[in-house]
């Protein structure tokens, strides 16, 4: 494990089941669950010679997660500098910089730096709220652009998806149930038809909270399939079996 600097703020915890370590930040930015159950559920393309692209990346975790599934190029695209700076010392820790790229920059200029029609798979956990006026944003602007649409909304997330994706590419999303009817428009508006989806529940008698999606570029119509359900906590509070085993790779239970 490389050496790096942390700041007075920060941390390293790890993801046990992948045996990864990122630079965490409760005052600038953190990941959660839906970044393990994205980077579970998609299906990366494997070679080296693929490319995958992490879009939202924040502290880089989804890219991270996913690398030890795949031999091929990771670039993680984080608009906030020093989001993409604890990105980029992630990398460094987990000595991934020959495979992980990181790139601070706006997502909507991506393609000055990724030519168009490239990419095998993307990786999206993107902000879920939209910035409306009379929305309540968190007072921390970190956590603020993280979870509200202030720099690139859903439509033009999408569109840059489609954009870097070769025909058949598919790009892998998390997002919230409620906003599925803006998803699926702006799919269908930008060449990506939904093939899997898979929902998110806190527990068995709770309405999911989370949506994963897989999508292909100009896949064919009418073949969504929804597979079985995630239930993250049991009755008793301790995580189900599935999540327990992504979060820590043994069955044995932790509350």
């Amino acid at each position: 494990m490389a050496k790096v600097t942390l700041s007075a703020d920060e941390r390293i915890d790890q993801l046990y089941s992948r045996n990864i370590k990122i630079i965490q930040s409760p005052n600038v930015f953190a990941f959660s669950l839906d970044a393990v159950l994205l980077a579970a559920f998609a299906q990366v393309a494997r070679r080296a010679s693929n490319q995958i692209v992490d879009l939202c990346a924040g502290n880089g975790a989804v890219g991270l997660f996913v690398s030890e599934r795949t031999a091929a190029h990771i670039t993680a695209v984080e608009i906030q500098p020093r989001l993409a700076d604890m990105a980029r010392r992630s990398v460094a820790l987990n000595n991934l910089d020959g495979q992980i790229t990181v790139l601070n920059t706006n997502l909507l200029n991506v393609t000055d730096q990724l030519a168009k029609d490239s990419i095998d798979t993307i990786l999206c956990n993107p902000p879920y709220f939209k910035d409306q006026p009379n929305s309540v944003k968190n007072p921390n602007p970190y956590l603020a652009t993280a979870r509200h649409e202030l720099s690139a909304n859903l439509d033009q997330i999408l569109a840059v998806t489609s954009g870097l994706l070769k025909m058949n590419g598919k790009a892998y999303f998390v997002h919230r149930p409620e906003r599925l009817d803006d998803l699926f428009a702006a799919m269908r508006a930008h060449r990506l038809a939904p093939k899997r989806l898979r929902f998110v529940h806190p527990k068995a008698d709770r309405e999911a909270n989370m949506v994963l999606i897989e999508m292909i570029k100009d896949g064919k119509t009418n073949g969504v399939r929804v597979v079985p359900p995630v239930i993250v906590y049991q009755a008793d509070g301790t995580y189900g079996k599935e999540v327990h085993q992504l979060l820590y790779g043994s069955t044995k239970e932790k509350r």
